[in-house]
């Protein structure tokens, strides 16, 4: 279970940072940072906080909305559209992203950024530490992979509403079985990332003869 283990070697003040859509074929990526009030911060959230994946959204969303309405807790996102994922890249919408959730904080600046993963984001408006499967170590992290996580999960939901038949509401936009089946028979949105090659292959279908579908889609997905 995450704590304070990390922000306590720390003596300024600490923010964590996740992602939450870096591997799905369609919608956007979202991240997150929280700031966490040690002293001040209920137990009840000390003690429910956890990696956002190994939460059922019943829960998640309810950790964030006690995150959200407790005044020891600061919390951002931002959101990192499909656009801007294929013009940087996965990984390069990801750190961008990063970079602006700590500065929409607000208030005091954090003096250190623990990030989840092993790269950290460049233009990073304080220092950063790169802590590996973060979310489930570190307090703040779990924190703010529980915000982004959330927050993107509401955005598939809304929009799957908006293109229906490829079940973003159930698979937020990774590829499932509903969803390539969907790609091949509805094609292509201007939700879905090109780069990716089941959504590469989708569009070859679409442009070959007949609308044939490859027989072979199931190739790696960049950033996965």
């Amino acid at each position: 279970m995450p704590d304070f283990t990390l922000e306590s070697a720390h003596e300024g003040l600490v923010c964590g940072v996740d992602e939450a859509g870096r591997g799905p074929l369609a919608g956007p990526l979202v991240a997150a940072a929280a700031v966490l009030d040690r002293a001040r911060l209920p137990t009840a959230l000390r003690e429910g906080l956890d990696d956002s994946k190994a939460l059922k959204p019943a829960r998640r969303a309810a950790l964030l909305g006690a995150l959200e309405a407790s005044d020891a807790v600061r919390l951002a996102v931002a959101v990192v559209d499909v656009a801007e994922i294929e013009r940087r890249n996965v990984l390069g919408a990801t750190l961008a992203g990063m970079v602006r959730a700590v500065a929409a904080l607000g208030g005091p600046a954090p003096t250190l950024a623990l990030v989840d993963g092993n790269q950290p984001p460049p233009d990073m408006p304080c220092p950063v530490r790169c802590v590996v499967r973060g979310d489930a170590r570190c307090l703040s992290i779990a924190a703010a992979s529980i915000a982004a996580k959330v927050t993107r999960d509401r955005l598939m939901i809304a929009l799957d509403a908006a293109h229906p038949g490829y079940g973003w509401a159930r698979n937020m936009g990774y590829g499932t079985a509903e969803h390539l089946a969907a790609l091949g028979r509805l094609g292509v949105t201007p939700q879905h990332r090109r780069g990716y090659a089941p959504v590469r292959a989708a569009l070859a279908a679409e442009a070959a003869p007949h609308g044939l579908w490859p027989r072979d889609h199931s190739g790696p997905i960049p950033g996965a």
